[in-house]
C-alpha cells in the first residue's frame, strides 16, 4: 500500500505540465499562485509547529529561505520551458536534477562516487544534451524551452542540497513552510519588477495554481517526503522515473503531442542513468 501511495504521488506531480499548458498567465504569476495556495493549505499544520518556529536558529532560517528562492526560480524556469518545448522534453530534462545533485556531491561536498555512479552521471548528461540539442532542429523556440528546463534542473539540484542540510534539524512542515514562503516572495518580487500584475488573469489561472498546490505539491512532493520514512530512497527515486512517462502520456492524450525520436532516445538514456545511480545509492 505504501508503494502504491508513492506511485500515486508520481501521478500527481506529472499533472503539473497539464495545469501549466491550460493556464494563460505568465510563468512568474502562475508560480506565485501555486506557492500562495500551498502556503494556505499548509497553514494549519504550520500553526501547530509554533514552538519549533520560535526555536529556529539564524543559519536554519537563512538556508531554508535560500533553498526556497531556488525553488521559485526552478518552477519559473520549468513553467517557462513548457511554453516553448514539448511536455516530454521539458519533464525529461528537469528530471536530470538528481544527476546534478550527484555531481555537486562529488565536486563540492567531496562525496566519493563509484564507477557505476560516474557512468550513470555521464549517461544522463549525454542524454540531456541530446534532448536539449534536438530543440535546435525544431526551431529556436524549442531550444530555448529545453535550455529553460535544464536551468530549472540546476536550480532544483541546489534546492535539494540545501534542503537536505535543513532537514537534518527541521521538520518537514517547518522547512517546507519557510521554503514555500521564500519561493512565493522571490517570484512576487520578480513579477513586480517585470511589470506583471498578479490580478486580472481570470479563474482558469487561479484554478491551475490551486490544482498544482493540491495535486503536485501536497499530494505529490509531500508524499515523496512521507514515503522516505517507510521506503528506501532508491525506491522513491526510481518511482519518480515514471513522471516523464506519465507526463508524455498526458501530452499525447490532451494536447496531441508526439515526442520526436531524439527526445525518446535521449530520455531513455537519461532514465537509464538515473536508474543506475539509484541502484548505486541503494
Amino acid at each position: 500500500m505504501k508503494r502504491l501511495t508513492v506511485l500515486l504521488g508520481v501521478a500527481g506531480v506529472s499533472l503539473s505540465a497539464v495545469f501549466v499548458r491550460w493556464a494563460t498567465a505568465p510563468s512568474l504569476v502562475l508560480v506565485f499562485y501555486r506557492m500562495a495556495f500551498s502556503l494556505l493549505l499548509l497553514a494549519p499544520l504550520a500553526a501547530a509547529r509554533r514552538t519549533e518556529f520560535r526555536a529556529l536558529r539564524r543559519r536554519e532560517l537563512c538556508l531554508s529561505l535560500l533553498s526556497g528562492a531556488f525553488l521559485g526560480v526552478h518552477f519559473s524556469c520549468y513553467f517557462e520551458s513548457l511554453r516553448w518545448t514539448s511536455i516530454a522534453a521539458a519533464v525529461v530534462l528537469v528530471d536530470t536534477e538528481v544527476l546534478f545533485v550527484a555531481l555537486a556531491s562529488a565536486l563540492i561536498l567531496r562525496k566519493g562516487l563509484g564507477g557505476r555512479a560516474w557512468t550513470a552521471v555521464l549517461l544522463a548528461f549525454g542524454g540531456s544534451a541530446a534532448v536539449a540539442l534536438a530543440g535546435a532542429s525544431a526551431g529556436a523556440g524549442a531550444l530555448r524551452g529545453n535550455l529553460f528546463a535544464l536551468a530549472g534542473a540546476v536550480c532544483m539540484a541546489v534546492y535539494t542540497l540545501l534542503g537536505a542540510a535543513c532537514r537534518r534539524t527541521l521538520s518537514t512542515t517547518v522547512y517546507t513552510s519557510l521554503a514555500y514562503l521564500s519561493a512565493a516572495g522571490t517570484v512576487l518580487a520578480a513579477a513586480l519588477a517585470g511589470g506583471w500584475s498578479l490580478t486580472g488573469w481570470g479563474p482558469v489561472n487561479l484554478l491551475a495554481g490551486l490544482g498544482m498546490a493540491v495535486f503536485c505539491t501536497l499530494l505529490g512532493h509531500s508524499v515523496f517526503s512521507w514515503g522516505l520514512k517507510y521506503l528506501s530512497p532508491a525506491f522513491v527515486s526510481t518511482a519518480h522515473l515514471l513522471e516523464p512517462v506519465l507526463a508524455a502520456v498526458w501530452g499525447r492524450l490532451l494536447f496531441g503531442e508526439r515526442p520526436g525520436l531524439p527526445v525518446i532516445l535521449g530520455g531513455g538514456v537519461i532514465l537509464l542513468g538515473i536508474a543506475l545511480y539509484s541502484r548505486e545509492e541503494a
